[in-house]
C-alpha cells in the first residue's frame, strides 16, 4: 500500500489549462472519491495518476517516489474502467489472470490468485464462462477481479458503475465497499454520481473546472458546504435555494425572503446584502399552524416508502420538503411549515461563498 500525493499538478491541452495546480494527499489505505460535473477534470486527474496522461507541471508521488516519468505498468497500481475492457474470446478465469500471465507469474501462483479473487467477488461458478454470457454486474466483478489479482498498492476506479442499472449500482457499491474493507488498499474513485461518492468514500473531493472547491468527510460536505456550488451538488433531492436580503435592526438581524422573516442571533454580513438561503428538504418541517414560519399548499407529493417528498411553493420558489411516511398528505392540502434555523445556509450572491450565521433563541 502507499500514499498518493499530487503536488501542484497541472494539465494543459495546448493553450487550454484543464487542471489548475491541484494539491491533494491521499493517505495509505484511504478511499477518496473525486466527484463533479462532466468536464470538471476528475477523469483527467485519475488518468494522470495512472500514467495514461502526461503531467504538464507539478509532481506526482506514489509513496515517496516521484512517478511523473514512470510507465503505467511500473507504478504498482490497478485501474478498473467504465467499459470493463474484457477480452471476449477468453474465459472469466483467463481474463482475470491475463495480466499475471503477461508478467510471467507461475501457473500455480496464477491459479491460486484467480481462485482467491473469485472467492472474494463470489464468482467462482463463472470462471469457465465468457464475457458474452455474463450480466453487466458480473462483467464488472470480473474487471475488478483482474485488478485484485495483481495485489497493487492502489486501485483506481473510473466511473465503474455508470453502465449498470439502478439495482445493480446499489449492489456493486456495497461490493466495492466490502472489498475495500477486506483489502485495505489506497483507492481513488471517480464518479459523477454524488450518491456513490457519499456512500463509498472516506473523503470526497469536489471538483469544478479543474479546481478543488471543497474536500472532506461526506457528512462534513453535506452539513457544511463552503459555497453554493457544493451545497447544490451534494444531496438528493437538491438543496432548496431562496433569494433573500439580510436586515439589521435594533431588535436583531434576520433574512427576508419575500414576506418571510427568519431571525438569527448574528449574520456576518452588512445590512441590505443580497444572499441565497439554502435549506435541504429535511430543514423545512411541518408544524402546528401557530408555530409556522410559512403556510403553503401541497402541489405534488411522492411517496417513496421511507419518506414522502412534497413540492410546495414558498416565497415564489417551488421547494421540496421531506416528510415522514406517516404524515397524512394530499394535493392542495394546507401545509404549515417551519424552517429549522440550525440547518440553514447562507451564501453570497456575488461570490457564492458561505456566510457565517449564529443561532439565537428563536
Amino acid at each position: 500500500m502507499a500514499t498518493i500525493t499530487l503536488d501542484k499538478i497541472v494539465k494543459n491541452y495546448g493553450a487550454v489549462q484543464a487542471i489548475h495546480g491541484i494539491d491533494l494527499e491521499i493517505e495509505d489505505g484511504e478511499f477518496v472519491a473525486l466527484v463533479g460535473p462532466s468536464g470538471c477534470g476528475k477523469s483527467t486527474l485519475l488518468r494522470m495518476v495512472a500514467g495514461l496522461e502526461d503531467i504538464s507541471d507539478g509532481r506526482l508521488y506514489i509513496g515517496d517516489k516521484v512517478v511523473n516519468a514512470v510507465e503505467p505498468r511500473d507504478r504498482d497500481i490497478a485501474m478498473v474502467f467504465q467499459d470493463y475492457a474484457l477480452y471476449p474470446h477468453m474465459t472469466v478465469a483467463d481474463n482475470i489472470g491475463f495480466g499475471l500471465k503477461m508478467r510471467k507469474t507461475t501457473q500455480s501462483d496464477r491459479k491460486a490468485r484467480i481462485a482467491e479473487a473469485a472467492q472474494m467477488l463470489q464468482i467462482e461458478n463463472l470462471l469457465d464462462r465468457r464475457p458474452a454470457e455474463l450480466s453487466g454486474g458480473q462483467r464488472q466483478r470480473v474487471a475488478m477481479g483482474r485488478a485484485i489479482v495483481r495485489r497493487p498498492s492502489a486501485f483506481l476506479f473510473d466511473e465503474p458503475l455508470s453502465n449498470l442499472d439502478a439495482k445493480l449500482r446499489v449492489e456493486m457499491r456495497t461490493e466495492i465497499k466490502r472489498l475495500h474493507g477486506l483489502l485495505g488498499r489506497t483507492t481513488i474513485y471517480v464518479t459523477h454520481d454524488q450518491v456513490e461518492a457519499l456512500t463509498l468514500a472516506d473523503r470526497v473531493v469536489i471538483l469544478k473546472e479543474g479546481r478543488i472547491l471543497q474536500e472532506g468527510p461526506p457528512l462534513a460536505l453535506y452539513d457544511t458546504p463552503t459555497n453554493r456550488f457544493v451545497a447544490e451538488f451534494i444531496g438528493s433531492p437538491q438543496m432548496n435555494m431562496f433569494d433573500g436580503t439580510v436586515r439589521h435592526s435594533e431588535t436583531g438581524v434576520c433574512v427576508e425572503i419575500g414576506d418571510l422573516r427568519l431571525p438569527f442571533a448574528r449574520i456576518d454580513t452588512a445590512d441590505g446584502v443580497r444572499v441565497h438561503l439554502g435549506a435541504r428538504p429535511e430543514a423545512i418541517t411541518p408544524c402546528v399552524p401557530d408555530a409556522a414560519d410559512v403556510h403553503t399548499h401541497v402541489e405534488v407529493y411522492e411517496p417513496l416508502g421511507s419518506d414522502t417528498m412534497v413540492s410546495a411553493k414558498i416565497a415564489g420558489v417551488m421547494a421540496v420538503v421531506r416528510l415522514s411516511p406517516e404524515t397524512p398528505v394530499a394535493r392542495g392540502m394546507d401545509l404549515p411549515l417551519r424552517f429549522d434555523r440550525s440547518k440553514l445556509h447562507l451564501f453570497s450572491t456575488k461570490t457564492g461563498e458561505r456566510i457565517k450565521t449564529v443561532l439565537g433563541t428563536v
